[in-house]
């Protein structure tokens, strides 16, 4: 056969996420502040959905119903079906009222209404020239952070340096990093500009005399010289250590350093003790600092021998199908698009709601279940805490591990001992001798750190050291595992720990 063009089947399977479920991931998935900016979101983008006023809320707690009972009034609870559809012909059954398009105009002429009022409002309203210069000084009162480069520029225009000395100072000033570095060895820079390396040295030193002290320097070593030298420590002991013993330093080898310079251990380690109040990086304070905030997911209360687990519902706003389009909707009309596009949006927003139902009990439930495994965490601490996996609470809870990974992600659970990660409470576990079960990573980590904590600071303990301790209480571990949650405590190695 010569070719040409043929037709072929071909079966294949795939996986496809409806819009429904990856909205309903989402939410899952979304810390509180960032579920809440996803709601409001919502609430722009869908106009049946509406949000229930606080007072409203409070007077439905407030007023029992006729057996007894506290309504709840919470965007949890599921919408009443007040639209029917015809199964046979899904069409809306018609439903006494008035006309659906007298309705809707009415609607659209109200809306215009405030649109054309709020316009005109805002045209014909002039402010006072007091009102100026009020708004004016709050402008002015508004602080922004300035950068090292910003900072730096602004000493640049109080120095004596002509146009081309200025041209090289703010190509430096370019390649200082955001700890005060610069980037680029002096023959680099010269070799970019075809300048002379003296030239480019000169000006340097200038940027070195600026503020933060210690910026513009090339190394470490450099940095903590330039500190010395504006304070007038340029003939003490730690400024010799610095200059000449920088690698010794870095080591520890005091009984070096006190060889090379003739001077005590004593001495010696004073002059460190000093060398350690410089700052190794002077452009920090200029770097953009932002805050975390941390809105707990799931608080946990004791409540006499037993712990209560709530969801934080105060930050999420309460949603309710608005009763002006239910009842457009049921009134019915002529206007099919118009009707359908309503119709589409009740249900968008009824699965909203279900959602938000399905994901604060998903995320109640497993704080249920951390809090009953964790017990003794709760009641003394993080030395407690068991080993978990997402597996095991999945399996309780009824859903599927990813599941659980999505609840717990981003979000924190405030309890007694503090507020702690949800993902903290699954941890690995070591094993421990005498059949006393499995202990967690998190404890062994904690027991790590307070050995160290108590050591004799003149004999460090070493990591095998420090092995044979736990293996003493009965918890089988490699040095290894020690040397790692060491490093992540921060820890240096004992040679580089000790004091003599």
């Amino acid at each position: 056969m010569g070719p040409g063009i043929s037709l072929s089947q071909r079966l294949s399977q795939s996986l496809v996420l409806a819009p429904q479920l990856q909205q309903s991931l989402a939410l899952l998935q979304a810390p509180t502040l960032e579920l809440k900016a996803l709601v409001e979101a919502e609430l722009q983008q869908n106009p049946v959905l509406e949000e229930i006023p606080e007072q409203e809320i409070e007077n439905a707690e407030k007023s029992p119903n006729e057996d007894g009972e506290t309504p709840e009034v919470t965007d949890y609870a599921e919408p009443p079906e007040d639209v029917k559809f015809d199964a046979a012909t899904e069409k809306e059954t018609p439903e006494p009222g008035d006309d659906f398009q007298a309705e809707f105009d009415k609607l659209v002429q109200i809306d215009q209404d405030l649109r054309d009022s709020f316009s005109t409002g805002n045209a014909t309203s002039r402010a006072s020239v007091e009102d100026e210069e009020k708004r004016q000084f709050l402008f002015d009162s508004l602080t922004a952070e300035t950068s090292l480069a910003q900072h730096l520029v602004e000493q640049l225009r109080d120095t004596l340096l002509n146009d081309d000395e200025r041209a090289i100072a703010e190509l430096i000033i370019g390649n200082i990093d955001d700890y005060g570095y610069v980037t680029l060895s002096v023959e680099e820079l010269a070799t970019s500009t075809s300048l002379a390396p003296e030239k480019i040295l000169a000006v340097l030193q200038v940027i070195q005399t600026f503020d933060p002290v210690g910026v513009g320097a090339r190394d470490l070593r450099e940095c903590l010289m330039l500190q010395m030298e504006r304070a007038g420590l340029d003939t003490t002991l730690e400024y010799l250590i610095v200059r000449d013993y920088m690698e010794a330093l870095g080591k520890r080898r005091i009984p070096e350093i006190s060889r090379g310079t003739n001077t005590t251990l004593d001495d010696v380690q004073e002059a460190i003790t000093r060398i350690g109040r410089l700052d190794p990086r002077p452009g920090r304070a200029f770097l953009s600092v932002t805050e975390q905030y941390v809105a707990p997911e799931v608080f946990v209360v004791k409540n006499g021998d037993d712990y209560t687990v709530t969801t934080n519902d105060e930050q999420i706003p309460h949603l309710r199908i608005s009763n002006v389009y239910k009842d457009l909707m049921a009134g019915g009309g002529d206007d099919a698009e118009v009707k359908n596009y309503i119709r589409e949006k009740i249900r968008a927003g009824k699965f909203l709601i279900k959602s938000l139902h399905q994901r604060q009990t998903t995320i109640a439930n497993i704080g249920r279940e951390i809090v009953k495994r964790q017990r003794e965490f709760m009641e003394h601490g993080i030395t407690h805490l068991k080993p978990m996996t997402m597996s095991q609470i999945a399996e309780v809870v009824g859903v599927h591990e990813t599941t659980v990974s999505r609840a717990v992600s981003g979000k924190y659970m405030e309890t007694p001992q503090g507020v702690f990660e949800m993902k903290s409470f699954f941890t690995a576990g070591l094993q421990t001798s005498g059949g006393g079960g499995d202990i967690s990573n998190a404890s062994v980590k904690d027991m790590v750190a307070e050995i160290f904590k108590a050591e004799n600071t003149t004999k460090p303990l070493s990591d095998q050291e420090v092995v044979k301790m736990l293996t003493d209480k009965g918890i089988n571990i490699a040095r290894r595992t020690v040397a790692k949650y060491r490093d992540e405590l921060g820890i240096l190695p004992s040679n580089l720990r000790k004091v003599y």
